[in-house]
């Protein structure tokens, strides 16, 4: 972004189209601190002050999609005020809630996830449980959520293989992240636990109780 005056402190983004009804604001390519918050600071600008013609705003771990009407929204017009408002975004805390959440650390992969790391099951779960951590996106599958970014002590990669199917409240662990499941579905992610917290309900407004920004207190269940 050009000129040194505005508040901006995020990461420099990059808007691309998609097709002909959509572009994309991306912060990154990598999942970063800094990428997630400036993701996060643009959907709530974006919620404070819609740009016309835009239909839905996606949020996702690293970038935002706008999704537009082809023939209705002006991609020119719409990429226009996205630079205005990107330009006065600053890292604004947003409002958010913290929640204190119990996990039953009883998943078939805790134990290989903390000989993997070099630690006990009882210093893994003391690790993961040591800090809070924020809530990154909600997605992927309804009321599905990550929670990041744990230190680097706890980076661990996603399963070679793919569990066809975990129950939902199933709580896994990858990629310096922690997620909850909320609905019955396969991962590559390793099953450390499983929660009674439910995150989804289709009766709801909004069916999601975590959001993006959320912080996270994780207690292990006696």
């Amino acid at each position: 972004m050009a000129g040194s005056s505005a508040p901006q402190t995020l990461p420099t983004p990059t808007i691309l189209p998609l097709g002909d009804s959509g572009l994309l604001v991306r912060f990154d390519t990598v999942l970063s601190d800094a990428a997630n918050r400036a993701a996060i600071a643009l959907t709530l600008a974006l919620d404070r002050t819609p740009i016309a013609g835009v239909t839905e705003v996606v949020p996702n771990l690293v970038s935002v999609l706008l999704r537009y009407e082809p023939g209705v929204g002006s991609p020119a017009a719409i990429a226009g005020e996205l630079r205005l408002l990107l330009y006065a975004l600053g890292d604004e805390a947003p409002q958010t809630t913290h929640w204190t959440i119990a996990i039953a650390f009883d998943g078939p992969d805790l134990e290989a996830v903390s000989a993997a790391l070099d630690m006990t099951p009882s210093q893994f779960v003391a690790t993961h449980n040591a800090g809070a951590l924020r809530v990154l996106a909600t997605g992927f599958a309804p009321g599905f959520v990550y929670c990041g970014l744990h230190p680097d002590e706890l980076l661990l990669p996603r399963r070679t293989d793919v569990r066809p199917s975990v129950p939902p409240g199933s709580v896994l662990f990858a990629a310096g992240q922690t997620a909850i499941t909320a609905t019955e579905m396969p991962t590559g992610w390793h099953v450390i636990g499983h929660t009674d917290f439910a995150n989804f309900d289709p009766t709801a407004e909004p069916p999601t109780r975590l959001r993006a920004g959320d912080t996270v207190t994780f207690e292990a269940t006696p």
